[in-house]
């Protein structure tokens, strides 16, 4: 559970980092993901929840981490 939390909030970190140093660029990202048809986010959703699962089993699994 620590391991979930800690991700959780390094996401945010991450995304508030981004729309500080980069307003623009975040709002662009928005407005393209609000025009992308369901079907494609879906897709691009699975896929990045795959690989996020391989980087951690390859980071636990090699790294020890």
């Amino acid at each position: 559970m620590t391991d979930f939390l800690v991700a959780v909030g390094l996401v945010l970190v991450i995304e508030g980092v981004l729309f500080v140093l980069l307003p623009g660029k975040a709002q662009e990202a928005m407005r393209s993901a609000a025009e992308t048809p369901a079907d494609i986010l879906r897709l691009v959703g699975l896929v990045s929840a795959v690989v996020g699962v391989a980087v951690i089993w390859i980071a636990r699994r090699f790294l020890g981490l």
